[in-house]
């Protein structure tokens, strides 16, 4: 199929786009990379009025360290992002994660903004910013703001953008989760093929005092729910515990009585809980143990 007719604009500013998309009142798209978007335009998934595409923004392009962030430009490919040594040394889940999404075309053409502001709730990148406790930049016609991760995800692909913001930048903390106390990290997901959308994902942060207890961890899944979910209670209980197998796996099992699964085409809401509660287990161990080797 093919889309429908819509409008097209190329601006070379944030203002213009931003004032580009509220002419509109709501029936206007932003488009960066296309690896989201357009699919669903050539299935009438999405009909807008109008595409503001934002590739000629380069500022969105750029990526600088700054006040405990990594603050990288929105349009920042998958690839730019994977190849950034920031990346690579300090936030090794975010690296792991961005090694899952598509191919390397693919990644060589999708942005990390429009990953995030497109909103799967199976998609790497919101499950990693919501994980780390990130936070995005949005510009609209009211100004700029900041966002969260918790308050930027509302349900099935969508956010708390109003319809005339773009999101310009996206920040990664880069300080420690428990400070002067070891900290690994993991990531898995389980796709039907490498670079489809997962069927579940999950992301943890495991911090280990001098005892080699939990002083702090985070858990966060996708596949599970309507945006990326934080397991909190199950992060409350790991506080003070050794991260032995029968800690770590009763910890898993506390997890999944908190999911509200669903059936799909894809899988069972039986299977992804299954997954859930196995992937749980994995990053917990994984963080644990890197936690331990650092």
């Amino acid at each position: 199929m093919k889309p429908a007719q819509y409008d097209y604009f190329a601006p070379t500013s944030v203002d213009e786009a931003v004032q580009t998309l509220n002419s509109y009142d709501g029936e206007a798209k932003p488009l960066a990379g296309g690896q989201s978007l357009v699919p669903l335009l050539n299935l009438r998934l999405s009909a807008p009025r109008a595409l503001v595409d934002l590739r000629r923004l380069h500022a969105l392009r750029s990526g600088v360290e700054e006040n405990g962030f990594l603050s990288m430009g929105a349009l920042t490919t998958h690839g730019e992002a994977l190849g950034n040594p920031v990346v690579r040394a300090r936030l090794p889940a975010l690296a792991e994660a961005l090694r899952w999404i598509g191919h390397p075309a693919i990644r060589n053409a999708g942005t990390v903004g429009g990953s995030i502001a497109h909103a799967d709730p199976a998609a790497e990148l919101p499950t990693v910013l919501t994980l780390v406790e990130g936070e995005v930049s949005v510009s609209g016609v009211a100004g700029s703001r900041r966002i969260p991760a918790e308050k930027l995800f509302a349900g099935f692909f969508t956010t708390t953008l109003a319809p005339d913001e773009i999101l310009t930048a996206v920040h990664w903390p880069l300080t420690d989760v428990a400070p002067g106390h070891s900290t690994g990290w993991g990531f898995r997901e389980v796709a039907r093929r490498h670079g489809d959308f997962c069927l579940v994902a999950a992301a943890a942060l495991v911090a280990v005092d001098p005892r080699g207890c939990i002083s702090c961890a985070r858990i966060a899944l996708a596949g599970v729910g309507d945006r990326p979910l934080r397991l909190r209670s199950t992060e409350k209980i790991l506080v003070g515990e050794f991260p032995g197998e029968k800690e770590l796996r009763n910890a898993a099992e506390a997890a999944v009585g908190t999911l509200r699964t669903s059936t799909d085409i894809h899988a069972s809401a039986e299977y992804r809980q299954h997954l859930a509660k196995v992937l749980t287990y994995q990053v917990l161990a994984d963080g644990a143990r890197r936690a331990r080797e650092t």
